[in-house]
């Protein structure tokens, strides 16, 4: 016998009985031949995804935009899924990427200035020739990503993940501050 909280699964001679207690309805299932069992089956592993909350996403019709247009300044594309898109030149500024997946998307070109990306997972993206001033990459994914020329002046870098990233001319580096040019030593 198994229990999870006010659900339990009885194996007896009988075959399998399941009793589901979801918020306060009760269902008792009896199986005992192959067909009951494959049903029972069916319905144990389908409970969890009917049971899961979904994720909240951003604007579908957002989504839409930038990927017909390339243009979606300001759009909330918070949570979405972008992985692989061809974004090359893209006008995302002031847009919310927070969460997104933008897993070996091409971003060469795009315009992500003032954007939120926290959390944003950018693996193996190309973010050559971006523009990411003033936006917010902390926690973003850019492992294996390939990063030149891209300028993040002003932008929130905490807990980037960058291993195994090609980052060349741009202002991303690995702890401590940036060097001072040009400074005297009186």
């Amino acid at each position: 016998m198994s229990e999870n909280g006010n659900n339990k699964i009885t194996l007896s001679g009988d075959g399998i009985i399941v009793t589901i207690d979801y918020i306060g309805i009760k269902k008792q299932m009896r199986g005992g031949s192959i067909m009951n069992r494959n049903l029972l089956n069916a319905i144990l592993l389908a409970t969890p995804l009917m049971l899961a909350t979904p994720v909240m996403a951003g604007n579908p019709v957002h989504v839409q935009q930038l990927l017909e247009t390339g243009q979606c300044q300001g759009c909330d594309l918070s949570n979405e899924d972008l992985r692989y898109a061809h974004l090359i030149g893209s006008d995302l500024r002031d847009a919310n990427l927070q969460g997104a997946i933008l897993i070996e998307a091409n971003l060469e070109g795009a315009d992500l200035t003032g954007a939120n990306l926290k959390g944003a997972n950018l693996y193996g993206a190309m973010l050559t020739n971006a523009t990411l001033n003033d936006s917010n990459l902390d926690s973003v994914n850019l492992a294996n990503a390939i990063i030149y020329d891209a300028d993040v002046t002003g932008a929130s870098m905490n807990n980037l993940n960058i291993r195994n990233a090609q980052i060349f001319n741009t202002g991303i580096g690995v702890g401590g501050e940036a060097p001072k040019i040009n400074e005297k030593v009186l």
